[in-house]
């Protein structure tokens, strides 16, 4: 399907998770990637933060340029928060435990 022809979300940008057999998940749309380790990644993407759980985590694939962000291991967990830093100085724990 073109991109023309999707239906955009409210803020105008498309973002594209593959995950292909809960092993290596493609990102598109980051903007940065805030903490890492091998069981839980940070990314920071245009439509909120994205944390990505699992086993034996590591990105594969991190171009800023792009845009994009290749992780693989065992994914368990994928969720979204808002990424609302304008409205309170919490930390970023804060943001995910809220």
């Amino acid at each position: 399907m073109p991109i023309d022809d999707r239906k955009l979300s409210n803020t105008g940008v498309i973002q594209n998770l593959v995950l292909e057999n809960r092993e290596k998940l493609s990102i598109s749309g980051v903007l940065d990637v805030l903490s890492f380790d091998d069981q839980v990644v940070i990314v920071e993407t245009e439509l909120g933060l994205l944390t990505v759980k699992g086993d034996n985590l590591r990105i594969n694939k991190l171009s800023i340029d792009t845009s994009e962000v290749v992780v693989e291991g065992e994914i368990y967990n994928l969720a979204y928060s808002e990424n609302d830093l304008d409205k309170k100085s919490t930390g970023i724990l804060g943001k995910i435990f809220k």
